[in-house]
């Protein structure tokens, strides 16, 4: 069976009924901070997966890497899931409930990568920008520093790039000398 389908399925059912419960924006909150605890530490899917590993234990673990309460909505989502045994598959439910909630409240994902710390205001500009560009949506920033840029930044909203960063620009030159030979 399609995996991308299985994972869709359970974070439709879990926004349906967290949005049901008026708990929509606590639950997304918590499956970010989840499928961010799995990118970060490869372990917690081993963990989660292990068969020795009783299912209280599993679950207490990922309430707290998900941030979340004991018999919230998250954690009752965690109980179907285990029933299920579709435990493997935790990452890509929280990925895909990330995704379906900012669908279902008009949420453009927007990462900023600057070659060094830019001050507020300068940051702030950017942002005003994107916004601009983007009205209608809400935004959900992340910003992030990435020295090999060089100078300038990168935005990517919802997957889309745009490059405005000296690295971009050595590139473009490269690629116009090589073709003037």
């Amino acid at each position: 069976m399609n995996e991308g389908l299985i994972p869709n399925r359970y974070a439709k059912a879990l926004y349906a009924y967290a949005n049901e419960a008026g708990k929509a924006a606590e639950v997304y909150d918590a499956t970010l901070r989840l499928s961010r605890a799995f990118e970060a530490e490869a372990r917690l899917a081993r963990a989660v997966e292990n068969p020795f590993l009783p299912f209280d234990d599993k679950r207490s673990l990922l309430l707290v890497a998900a941030g979340a309460v004991k018999n919230g909505c998250i954690d009752k989502f965690f109980g179907l899931v285990f029933s299920h045994r579709r435990e493997s598959l935790l990452h890509e439910m929280a990925l895909a409930y990330g995704k379906k909630y900012r669908s279902e409240n008009n949420i453009a994902q927007v990462e900023i990568a600057t070659a060094a710390a830019l001050p507020a205001a300068e940051m702030k500009k950017i942002k005003d920008s994107v916004q601009s560009h983007l009205k209608g949506h809400n935004l959900d920033y992340t910003e992030r520093v990435d020295a090999s840029l060089i100078g300038g930044f990168t935005v990517k909203v919802n997957g889309e790039v745009l490059d405005a960063s000296v690295r971009n620009d050595i590139r473009k030159l490269r690629l116009k000398l090589l073709s003037n030979k």
